[in-house]
Parts: C-alpha cells; sequence; structure tokens
C-alpha cells in the first residue's frame, strides 16, 4: 500500500466528511482563487477578514485525480518530476497527491527561494514541470528562458502570465477517476531538499515505503483518530508538516491550515475549530507564552478542551519553554519530535507522551527506527559520551540525488549518518547536543551551542537566543551570544553575565550581542547567516573576558 491508496480509502470510506480547511485570519487583500472544473473555489471580490472554506475527502481525491490525469495526457509519469511552488493553501496537497497518482515524483519547492535558487533547484532535481503560484510570478518570470525548454511552467490561479500555460485551462475537462497507474512502495516518490543553510540545498530522494512509514510512526507515535483535529501551520514543502499532517490521512480525521503565525490566531483557531493536536515551532510557542503572561491573551475567552496535544520539532526545544507551557496548560499531553528530511522528517526519534519528566532529552528511537551513536571512527561510543548521531530504518533516503559522493559520506551500510551530536543518558534517552559542524572549539574545549542556548534560554528577560563561533588570535574561536530580548524589557550585558556565572568558566560566552535572531521557515537558527553578519567584526581581547 502507498500513500495515494489511503486517499482512494478515505474517500470511498469518509468522502461526504471534511478534509481540509484553510483558515487566514487576516485576509490581506481581494484575490481570486483557480477552479477544478465543476467545484467552484472562487473568493468573493471584496475584501473578507476571517477567510474559510473547507473540501471533503472525495472532493480532495477527485482533484488529485484530475491533475493526474492531466499531467499523464502530457506524458508525465514514472520517472518524470513535477515541482510545486506554492505558499500553503487548501489545494496543496491535492496537487501533492495527483502528482503522486500520476505515477511521477513530487519536487516540492521552498517557497523562500530566490529566482537563482529556483533555477538550481530545478535543474538538480531534473524538473520536467513546475507548477507556481502568483506569489512567484515574477521569480519565476526571471528564469523562464533558461528552463522553459527542459521544464513545462504551469500557472496556478488567475491571470496567467504569457510565459507559462494555464492550470485552468490544462484541468478543465480531465477525467476525475483514478488514473491506470500501478505503484509500489519501491517506486519513487519525492524529491525534498535540504534546508540550504550551508549553501545551496541538496536534493533528497523517497520512495513510496519512505512516506508511508511516515503516515504509520505518526500515528503509532500520537495516537491519531478519526475525532482528531490537526492544525497545521508550517509550509508544505518541507517534510515536517507534511509528514505530521500524514497522521490526519491515516486516520481519515481533519485538518485546519492556518496561513499565518500570529499568537493570538493560533489559540483563536485551535478553539474555534475544536484542535486537538497542535504542532508548534518553537518561536511560535514562545510568542503565545509570552502573550499570556504579558495579558494580551486571555485564555478564558476561548475554549480549548479539545486541545489534547502539543509537539514541537525541527530544532532544539529549551527545557524551560516546556515547563512554561505545562505550567499554563497543564492537561495537554507534550512530545517532541527528532528527524531529518533525510529521514522522511519527524519521528526517527521521539519522546513520547509518557516520558514528560525527560523533557529536554529529543527521546528514544521511534517506530521501526534504530538509532546508535558514534565517534569519527564509526564506533559506537559508551553511554554517556558525545558522538554523531545515526539512524537506521524504513524512511532513509535512497540518495542524495545526483550527488554520488554525498550520499557516500552520509549513508554508510543501511545507517543515515546526521551530522548531529548527541550522547544517550542511563536510561536510554537521547539527548541532542549540537550540529557536528556547529561545534565550538575553543583553547582545545569542545563547546556545544545548545547547551548554552537552553541556558540563557531560561532567562525571564530572553525571548530568543543563538551561539556561535567567531575566530579568536589566542583561542581560535570564542563562544558569542546574540539575544533577542522581550518586547518592552531592559537587560544588560553586565545582567547577562552575571547570570551565566552558573555556568562552567569555559562555557560562558565571551561576547554578547542583543539583536534579532534569524530564523529558517523551518524554526532553524540560521548560523551561518549569523557568522557571515558578525565574523568581520573586530575580535574581542579573549584574555580579559570571563
Amino acid at each position: 500500500m502507498t500513500i495515494v491508496h489511503l486517499l482512494e480509502r478515505n474517500s470511498r470510506d469518509f468522502g461526504n466528511d471534511t478534509a481540509l480547511i484553510e483558515i487566514n485570519p487576516e485576509q490581506p487583500e481581494t484575490r481570486r482563487l483557480t477552479t477544478w472544473h465543476e467545484y467552484e473555489l472562487v473568493e468573493p471580490t471584496h475584501k473578507v477578514r476571517n477567510y474559510r472554506r473547507e473540501i471533503t475527502w472525495a472532493v480532495f481525491n477527485e482533484k488529485s485525480n484530475r491533475l493526474a490525469n492531466m499531467l499523464t495526457q502530457h506524458g508525465i509519469g514514472k520517472g518524470k518530476k513535477v515541482a510545486i511552488l506554492l505558499m500553503n493553501c487548501i489545494d496543496w496537497l491535492p496537487i501533492y497527491f495527483g502528482v503522486l497518482k500520476s505515477g511521477a515524483m513530487a519536487v516540492p519547492l521552498n517557497f523562500r527561494y530566490s529566482s537563482d535558487e529556483i533555477e538550481y533547484c530545478l535543474s538538480l532535481a531534473e524538473a520536467d514541470v513546475l507548477i507556481f503560484g502568483t506569489e512567484f510570478i515574477g521569480r519565476v518570470e526571471a528564469i523562464a528562458d533558461k528552463v522553459y525548454d527542459k521544464c513545462k511552467l504551469i500557472y496556478f490561479g488567475l491571470g496567467c502570465p504569457a510565459f507559462a500555460d494555464d492550470f485552468n485551462d490544462l484541468i478543465s475537462e480531465c477525467s476525475a477517476t483514478y488514473p491506470e497507474c500501478t505503484l509500489t512502495e519501491s517506486d519513487n516518490a519525492a524529491v525534498y531538499f535540504s534546508s540550504g543553510t550551508t549553501g545551496f540545498p541538496k536534493a533528497i530522494l523517497h520512495n513510496h515505503e519512505s512516506l508511508m512509514h511516515s503516515c504509520i510512526v505518526e500515528q503509532k507515535h500520537h495516537g491519531q483518530t478519526r475525532e482528531d483535529c490537526f492544525l497545521c501551520i508550517p509550509p508544505f514543502y518541507h517534510t515536517g508538516a507534511k509528514m505530521h499532517w500524514f497522521g490526519s490521512l491515516i486516520s481519515g480525521s481533519k485538518a485546519v491550515i492556518l496561513k499565518g503565525t500570529q499568537a493570538r490566531n493560533i489559540i483563536k483557531v485551535a478553539s474555534e475549530e475544536k484542535c486537538t493536536i497542535v504542532w508548534l515551532l518553537v518561536p511560535w510557542a514562545q510568542d503565545i507564552l509570552n502573550a499570556i503572561e504579558a495579558g494580551d491573551i486571555d485564555l478564558n475567552e476561548f475554549e480549548l478542551s479539545n486541545w489534547r496535544l502539543m509537539h514541537i520539532g525541527a530544532q532544539p526545544v529549551p527545557q524551560s519553554l516546556i515547563k512554561r507551557w505545562l505550567e499554563i496548560f497543564p492537561n495537554q499531553q507534550y512530545d517532541t519530535n527528532y528527524g531529518l528530511s533525510e529521514s522522511t522528517g519527524p519521528g526517527a526519534v521521539h519522546l513520547g507522551v509518557e516520558n514528560v519528566h525527560k523533557v529536554g532529552a529529543i527521546g528514544v528511537p521511534g517506530y521501526g527506527w534504530e538509532v546508535k551513536i558514534v565517534d569519527p571512527n564509526g564506533i559506537t561510543v559508551k553511554q554517556g559520551d558525545v558522538g554523531e548521531l545515526c539512524l537506521k530504518g524504513p524512511g532513509v533516503m535512497t540518495c542524495y540525488y545526483r550527488d554520488e559522493k554525498a550520499t557516500a559520506d552520509t549513508l554508510k551500510n543501511g545507517w543515515l549518518y546526521t551530522g548531529d551530536m548527541a550522547m544517550q543518558d542511563e536510561d536510554g534517552f537521547i539527548y541532542l547536543v549540537d550540529r557536528k559542524k556547529d561545534v565550538i572549539i575553543t583553547g582545545g574545549e569542545n563547546l556545544y551551542p545548545v547547551q548554552i542556548e537552553n541556558f540563557l534560554a531560561s532567562n525571564p528577560k530572553i525571548s530568543d537566543v543563538a551561539v556561535i563561533g567567531l575566530p579568536d588570535t589566542r583561542l581560535g574561536e570564542i563562544a558569542t551570544a546574540i539575544i533577542k530580548l522581550k518586547d518592552g524589557v531592559e537587560c544588560s550585558e553586565e545582567e547577562i553575565r552575571e547570570f551565566c556565572l552558573d555556568l562552567p568558566r569555559y562555557k560562558r560566552p565571551h561576547k554578547i550581542i542583543f539583536a534579532d535572531v534569524p530564523r529558517n521557515p523551518t524554526g532553524k537558527i540560521e548560523k551561518p547567516k549569523l557568522r557571515k553578519i558578525y565574523g568581520g567584526e573586530g575580535l574581542v581581547d579573549s584574555q580579559n573576558k570571563s
């Protein structure tokens, strides 16, 4: 079975039930949306607030079938690749499944990509088709002449630009029946791109077994049933959001796609839509807690008794954050999930809702996964020692597409070498220490920035923090803390240094900078950007720092 068969099942068994709801609490401007033949999904021409629309499992499935048949008519099937460049919307997933049903591989693209990055990814993935939305007309037009001979450009929206084909025209008469395409778990399914925080991203190839395993893992970990309602906020191009939604797919339950990350809107939608599961990134959870503690959100105005689970992934989670969360929401379960795009997103390691006493750990091996921690020679380290985290299971990528060297460096004897440094405690719980490449070597000592970040995050005046290594003529590198304070709060460098006296001397930041902490759409700190910004500043005199 593959995930497209799960969609067919849901359409057959739960066809009239709601599958997806899209909500935009602050519709920014008047615009129209595309139509799918007889399913009229055109937004009113006047401005609206709290814009909401929904589709059933039957409509979801028929939309996917129409797209699959359209692609098939244009010779797009097994071995071909269809790139998707859209903002989150109710049509994103039907398009994704339509690509899979045609037998082609889906290639989701980051909506933040520049024209050059779009061109690079289309070329690396050898994409045959690009489906793109209104927001990307300018970026795609800039590269249209360079890619058009190899990649068919299809515009999803109204007012099709001259350099592209119109999605509406192409799909208007296509059949809504399942196309004749036999899929197996060994067939290639999707090409995802790494975060690209260290340069241009790598292309990650997954087969249908990987995608199906991520469905099973998500339900095993979070127990989705037909009664659940998942609030999805992160972008669908990333494995994290989509693979968590796979729990809704396998259980046949509904999901809400919320556009925007404003704290009050998250709480409001969770209340109004009776959401039971919400996946947050660390900055959003912090914003919610800060708004509640500042009195900007009064929880008495909302009905949140249905909300049973909050979980976080994509980045290290400060223990102090979860302690605050559970004090305010004592009846909720909590889980954290660890994974990479190379391991089909989240769930390779997870805390488990029953292990809240171990908050701070990323957890134990996920369902169907194996884990080991190794030294630079690939030898398993003893319990309590730091080494590189390695994963093995049905969700491991097939390869880095068209990059044999990177594949060989990362996949060894079936094990995925993650590049993350970790340690395992006496109870078998794994703690993420840092990225291998982010380790700071100062005066011969290894510093792991995540440990320092977690400590600083416990300061009630700090909203966000990143620790990076900057060059130092004496020590090689020094730990530098970039600190974002909470709104309206004043704090001096001296206060931070006094707070850090509880850290071992060698772990205390040598340099402190008060500034914003840039994060990518999946919540990861953009440390290369910070190194570029601050690396050119004069070196501190490390001999005179604490």
